[in-house]
């Protein structure tokens, strides 16, 4: 009994144990059959697991798996690489033949602002009450110490240098050989002789300076044989005798001083306003200047307190805006050839003579206005002789000016200069000399069939030799014509028959056919 007993459980306890075997085979059959499905589903259709509501839509088992894990975030491509820039040239941007001229047009009319010529030789109203108060009798006490006192505005050597490194870039630039470029230069190197001009005022050197750039009375015509000094003595000869007065009817108070400066002034604007209609050129009574009148870029002053004939106004309508003035507006319209708008001492025998020459083609002028500027080259001519200010003073009373006038004629040669003598300021002697200089060209002009330069004489402030030059280079834009000119420079017909007799004229002899002349006169008493 026991031992089946023991049996039975022996039985009974190896059932179970197979039925744990069959449980565990059977369930060791489902993981294979799970790992076959897993191997069994292909890459490209993983995109059921990112749809699970679908899969359990169509019966199939969710699988309780955990989170899938983050998708892997791959780096972004590396940016392409920047195209490389090659490095800018050495020498700046390519530039334009009108581009360079303009530049260095601009540094010199730039590097030239802060010289005032006048002003830095301009004397005090002391030095003339001071003089007249002591009845001439003694030099007026201007010296190189006095002007040390009067501020230039800039330092003189390096002024001087700024101007010789502008000639130089000229050079490199554009060349030796290139004409606008020799102009230039030219302008640039004559600023550096007027800075060192003013650094030397009250000495010698400075009569020196003054000669080199505005010339003397002992200069030549281009004839080679007549001087300018010839021209003053014959001037003279011919002008003392002769009276405006008997000139023309009386009773017509022209040359009667009764206008005031502000009343001269507000006529000169009228006329002015009519003669540039475009543009607003002002007249404006000015304390501060020594002449009776001057111009400027775009105005006219009058001095305060100066009396003005009708005459005088025709003569400063003419001289100071038609000239003057309009070429500083013609100057500065030009876009390239900048420079044309300012005037260096190269300038100021054309400048001055041109507008001297127009108070006789408009028949403004008069004999004892062309004597004033006369008898200042004979006074220049006397103080490089040697004459002193005293004696200049004197020679100018002897000629029938009143005390005031003597001074200021006399003031005019000596400033900067040197009072003693022997070293004046030579400005002066470009009015007629510039007269005869700029009717031979107008002359030369027609004669030679190229009245077509004449009207660059109004360009801007030029040289005689700078017209041709400047006149060929309107085609490419460098120059830009006159806009500004008096009518008769608009239509040369006038001027070429003018031209044309005078041509004769020079021909006659002028002795010769004067005595026979003479002889007809004195018969008839």
């Amino acid at each position: 009994m026991g031992t089946g007993a023991g049996l039975v459980a022996q039985l009974h306890l190896m059932a179970e144990r197979g039925s744990l075997a069959e449980e565990r085979a059977k369930g060791a059959e489902r993981g294979d059959k799970g790992e076959k499905s897993d191997k069994g589903d292909k890459p490209e259709k993983l995109e059921k697991a990112e749809k699970p509501d679908r899969a359990r839509r169509e019966g199939e088992p969710e699988l309780a798996a955990s989170k899938p894990p983050p998708p892997v975030l791959e780096s972004e491509p590396p940016a392409d690489p920047a195209p490389s820039i090659p490095p800018l040239p050495a020498a700046g941007p390519w530039r334009s033949y009108k581009e360079q001229v303009a530049q260095i047009a601009s540094r010199i009319v730039e590097a030239q602002r802060p010289i005032r010529v006048l002003q830095a030789i301009r004397w005090d109203n002391e030095v003339e009450e001071t003089f007249l108060r002591n009845r001439g009798r003694e030099l007026p006490n201007v010296g190189p110490e006095w002007y040390a006192s009067v501020d230039l505005g800039f330092e003189p050597r390096a002024k001087a240098a700024e101007f010789e490194d502008i000639a130089r870039d000229i050079d490199r630039e554009l060349g030796e050989d290139d004409a606008i470029g020799d102009i230039m230069a030219k302008t640039a190197l004559e600023y550096r002789d007027t800075v060192r001009m003013l650094a030397a005022r009250g000495t010698k050197p400075f009569y020196g300076y003054s000669r080199k750039l505005y010339g003397s009375p002992k200069d030549k015509f281009p004839d080679g044989k007549s001087t300018v000094r010839d021209l003053g003595h014959m001037l003279y000869s011919l002008l003392t005798n002769v009276d405006h007065e008997s000139l023309m009817e009386s009773g017509t108070g022209a040359f009667e001083r009764t206008l005031s400066s502000q009343e001269a002034a507000a006529e000169l604007n009228v006329r002015l306003a009519n003669y540039f209609a475009d543009t607003t050129v002002h007249c404006m009574v000015d304390d501060s200047i020594l002449a009776d009148a001057a111009a400027g870029n775009d105005y006219v002053k009058v001095r305060t307190g100066a009396r003005f004939s009708p005459r005088d106004i025709d003569i400063l309508e003419v001289h100071e805006g038609w000239v003057h003035v309009a070429t500083s507006l013609n100057g500065q319209a030009q876009t390239v050839a900048k420079w044309l708008a300012k005037g260096p001492p190269r300038t100021v025998a054309v400048q001055e003579g041109l507008a001297a020459l127009l108070e006789i083609f408009t028949f403004r002028t008069f004999p004892r206005r062309a004597r004033r500027l006369n008898d200042r080259v004979l006074a220049v001519d006397k103080a490089e002789d040697g004459a002193s200010f005293i004696e200049v003073f004197e020679w100018f009373r002897t000629e029938g000016y009143d005390e005031v006038e003597c001074f200021h004629n006399t003031r005019r040669i000596f400033r900067g200069g040197v009072v003693e003598g022997g070293a004046p300021f030579t400005k002066d002697a470009c009015y007629c000399k510039g007269i005869v200089l700029n009717y031979a060209f107008i002359h030369s002009a027609i004669q030679h069939n190229r009245a077509d330069l004449i009207p660059f004489l109004f360009v801007g402030k030029v040289a005689h030799e700078d017209v041709p030059v400047l006149a060929k280079r309107v085609t490419d834009g460098v120059v830009k014509p006159p806009r500004y000119l008096p009518s008769m420079f608009r239509d040369l017909n006038g001027l070429a028959i003018w031209m044309a007799y005078s041509t004769f004229f020079t021909k006659l002899g002028g002795a010769v056919v004067s005595d026979y002349y003479g002889k007809l006169f004195a018969r008839t008493g």
